[in-house]
């Protein structure tokens, strides 16, 4: 594991998902808050990602919100979805700038692993052939392991996004070393690395110090969480300070 911050160090971003404001919107089935007026503070206070997840159950983020992101914001738009044919109609529909297709179960309180990319890659690699045809880039939200980052070194994948849900869990050396090595394989194999699921303002730091080449961060719960006590421009900001 190398921990030196400057060592292999890439530019860091950081991803503001604001499903959380969705969700409490639509805990009242109401017009309020609006997940893009969160995203539009989120990029002034200096994100240069907005993520949003599209569930098939609709619990937060809806096709309009991605509609009027899309044609608002001034970084990207990074839309998370399942590799079902209902999502690829909507992301036809929408282009957002970013896809990362994720795993995902009915029932689930939040994603509960990575996509199972080894296990069906032709699939895997048929569905971001559609994506690439329609002028979108395509990641891979995938668990932090050898067999499937080197299944995800597909055509029209550019980057997978590593499930960092054991190390926000656990919190161990073993995990931040888990997570370094599948970094420096990803690089080998001519991926960009993000990661994300779980991470907070006391788990972030170590990370960032263990995986340098790691290049984006995508974080929600936390972040909105804090942001109720903070405010959401001086949440993103504390952040921020993290991934320099």
């Amino acid at each position: 594991m190398n921990t030196n911050p400057d060592s292999s160090r890439v530019a860091r971003r950081l991803g503001v998902n604001v499903d959380h404001v969705a969700t409490l919107r639509q805990a009242r089935q109401a017009r309020y808050p609006d997940p893009l007026a969160a995203a539009l503070i989120a990029e002034r206070a200096g994100a240069a990602q907005i993520t949003v997840h599209i569930r098939g159950d609709r619990r937060h983020i809806q096709e309009h919100d991605i509609v009027r992101i899309a044609a608002s914001v001034q970084t990207l738009l990074n839309v998370e979805a399942a590799m079902t044919e209902e999502m690829a109609e909507i992301l036809e529909r929408t282009r957002p700038h970013r896809v990362t297709l994720v795993a995902e179960r009915a029932g689930e309180v939040t994603t509960e692993g990575g996509l199972d990319v080894a296990s069906q890659q032709d699939a895997v690699a048929a569905f971001c052939g559609r994506l690439f045809k329609w002028g979108i880039r395509t990641s891979l939200f995938i668990d932090p392991d050898s067999a499937q980052i080197d299944a995800s070194a597909i055509p029209g994948v550019d980057m997978v996004e590593l499930n960092t849900a054991r190390w926000s869990e656990t919190g161990t050396r073993a995990e931040l070393h888990r997570l370094a090595h599948a970094t420096e394989r990803g690089i080998a194999s001519g991926l960009a690395i993000a990661a994300g699921h779980g991470l907070t303002l006391q788990n972030l730091r170590p990370l960032v110090l263990a995986a340098p080449g790691i290049e984006e961060y995508n974080i929600g719960h936390a972040l909105i969480s804090d942001a109720v006590f903070l405010g959401l421009h001086e949440s993103v900001r504390r952040y921020l300070e993290l991934l320099e």
